[in-house]
């Protein structure tokens, strides 16, 4: 076995890593961008080491600085984990060249498959169906585009280096295809450092369906059966499960026995995954579905098969890298029971699903029966701007596939999670869907149901914003609140004040200016008559009354998520965020009439398209910040005249701040 391994990763993943090393008595190091040196993986570690600035461009993905690291210390391997380096060859080559065991196939297997476009010529070649399309080597925008008008809309323009929906644009009509190839170079330049691309045909009821595969240094090549990840958003995986629901024995023996021999052509060792995507409309059938890709990597899904199968997949690698045999043959493997997968992200489901950034001022995950979470963030650290939004995994197993969905679905429900605001809600809304529960679903699933599933603006919750409203009031009977309060107010909390309007009968009355998700919102104390104590204070909003209680937030604690300045209101899965106004706090800087184009969150301006005096048409593409690995297009919100870009492209730009500024006709 590996005396010591450098992971070169971070997140949750680094953390997955470290456990199973820690428990095979390996010693751990992490490597660790300036944002990451308080991250949970760092703590978890033996020894860390600093690597650069936050940009992975800078840090994660420099390789001369992570093999310098992997020699002072003494790494005797490096697991790259998924993403970053995973599957560049160049990487696995520096290990091999300084003599660091690459936890990983060789770099020809890599070079073999981690391009898409000579992936499929592979493939094809040995007998396996592809997707129709273009897969060779000229890039020209105009012959892209003849290629794409000859393979017919829908097309779909995908990053030939990579994956995880990266660089991956569906086209669906000859305008749009320039600026979609535009797009998916860049952000496949900026993920994987390389524009090349390819273009298929786009499978109408697409399901998507992998095969593990498993390959050591003797020869031997297994699957672990398949995984279906067809539930998917811009291309990334939101819910995997495995087995595949309405998969025939008969073609799981064609579909394993196709990537089985796909890695034997590589000479492929270790964990990987071959994709295909099969047409659904008439069910998983043998003569209709496709080779997409193979990953050369362990995939985010992994804990799936894991849990189908009792094995763990990273000590298998570790073993495997050891130069040890595979401990199995394909006929001993078996599937016991079923399992699903949700990724919990940082993002609001209801504004488009736009990463969310910030403090977790809470987290927790239930300890039930059946029930997995690999996470790599705990209470009290930072979603940040720089990487993937993944807060945490959530994965179900149960005897049948509706014992997992329900066993999932009610460790979502009791997930608390404040702070950036994130998908749990929607993710249980997918597991209850019906037509999902009936395994009646593509990959465009969740586009066609995002009303149905709540992905959609929602009005604010009143209740919840009484009960944020009466926590707040508690605590202004407390000090330091008293104190906060009057500063900000100019209120003094005795009924008989005088100097906010003393009345002799009814009612005493305090206005509580309030900011609800950012949203002034107007609120008043009512004091009972005559005056008792607190607990009989009663909170008065727009649209009704709520009295407080101080037995209900005993007995609900979670409910509620104290922050530095208010307090998060967790109902359902959904925040919402109150604190006490402060006019002091005003950002007037920033202050407009709704004419202004603001970051959306924190990240980098990419790609300006307008100038001063451009006149622009309401919906018209502006501008482009790049946050958390993904491309964000900022519109222009009505017509006008652009009067101000206030930004220049490669600036860092933080959220809220303005970016572009219009004119518009009175």
């Amino acid at each position: 076995m590996l005396e010591s391994v450098l992971i070169a990763n971070r997140g949750e993943i680094a953390c997955r890593i470290i456990r199973t090393a820690k428990r095979l008595g390996i010693r751990t190091i992490a490597v660790y961008s300036q944002a990451d040196a308080d991250a949970l993986f760092v703590r978890m570690a033996d020894e860390a080491h600093p690597i650069g600035p936050p940009p992975a461009r800078e840090s994660y993905l420099q390789i001369e600085k992570i093999i310098d690291v992997a020699k002072r210390s003494g790494a005797a391997s490096i697991h790259p984990g998924y993403g970053f380096l995973s599957e560049r060859a160049e990487f696995a080559e520096a290990c091999q060249k300084n003599g660091i065991v690459f936890i990983g196939p060789p770099p020809a297997s890599i070079r073999a498959m981690g391009l898409k476009d000579a992936a499929k010529a592979l493939v094809q070649k040995a007998g396996v169906p592809v997707v129709p399309g273009y897969h060779g080597t000229k890039q020209e925008p105009d012959f892209l585009r003849q290629k794409a008008y000859e393979i017919g809309y829908p097309v779909l323009i995908k990053a030939v280096a990579g994956g995880g929906g990266k660089g991956m644009r569906r086209v669906d009509k000859a305008a749009d295809f320039d600026a979609a190839l535009e797009s998916a170079q860049r952000e496949a330049q900026s993920a994987f450092g390389d524009p090349r691309v390819l273009v298929e045909k786009y499978i109408l009821s697409p399901r998507h369906v992998e095969i593990q595969v498993f390959a050591d240094k003797h020869g031997n090549v297994v699957h672990l059966f398949e995984r279906d990840c067809s539930l998917q958003r811009r291309h990334q995986k939101v819910i995997e499960e495995a087995p595949a629901p309405g998969m025939t024995p008969e073609m799981r023996a064609i579909m394993g026995n196709a990537a089985v021999e796909a890695a034997r052509a590589v000479g492929y060792v270790g964990a990987g995954t071959i994709e295909f995507i099969a047409d659904g409309r008439e069910g998983l059938r043998p003569d209709r579905f496709y080779f997409m890709e193979m990953n050369t990597r362990l995939q985010v899904e992994h804990p799936v098969t894991e849990s189908i199968t009792g094995l763990d997949l990273v000590e298998l690698q570790f073993r495997v890298a050891s130069g040890e045999p595979l401990p199995f043959v394909q006929g001993d493997l078996t599937i016991e029971g079923h399992a699903v997968e949700a990724r919990l992200y940082a993002e609001d489901p209801e504004k488009d699903f736009l990463p969310s950034t910030g403090k977790l001022w809470a987290l927790e995950f239930p300890a039930s029966e059946g029930i997995r979470v690999d996470a790599g963030v705990e209470a009290g650290d930072e979603v940040t701007p720089f990487y993937d939004p993944m807060i945490a995994k959530v994965i179900a197993r149960g005897a049948t596939r509706d014992e997992a969905l329900d066993r999932l679905a009610a460790a979502l429900a009791e997930t608390i999670v404040a702070g950036p605001k994130t998908n749990v809600a929607f993710l249980k809304s997918l597991c209850d869907a019906k037509e999902f529960r009936a395994g009646q679903f593509d990959t465009g699933f969740i586009d066609r149901n995002l009303q149905t599933l709540g992905a959609v603006p929602q009005k604010a919750d009143a209740e919840a914003m009484r009960l944020g409203a009466l926590h707040i009031v508690e605590g202004l009977f407390e000090d330091h609140h008293r104190k906060e309060f009057v500063r900000t107010n100019g209120a003094v909390l005795s009924p008989w004040a005088t100097d906010d309007g003393f009345q002799m009968v009814g009612s005493r009355t305090v206005g509580l200016p309030l900011v609800v998700d950012g949203e002034r919102i107007e609120a008043t104390l009512l004091w009972p008559e005559p005056p008792g104590s607190s607990t009989d204070v009663t909170v008065r909003l727009a649209d009704g009354a709520s009295s407080y209680e101080e037995d209900y937030l005993v007995a609900d604690p979670q409910r509620f998520a104290d922050t530095d300045d208010g307090v998060i209101v967790l109902t359902k899965g959904r925040q919402t965020r109150i604190a006490l106004f402060d006019p002091f706090a005003v950002d007037l800087e920033h202050m407009d009439a709704g004419s202004a184009v603001k970051a959306p969150m924190h990240g980098k301006l990419i790609a300006v398209f307008v100038k001063p005096g451009d006149v622009v048409e309401k919906g018209q593409r502006l501008a482009i910040v790049e946050a958390m690995k993904m491309e964000h297009p900022l519109v222009a919100p009505l017509a006008g005249e652009i009067a101000e870009v206030l930004a220049e492209e490669g600036a860092q730009v933080a959220e809220g701040a303005r970016l572009i500024s219009l004119k518009v006709d009175e």
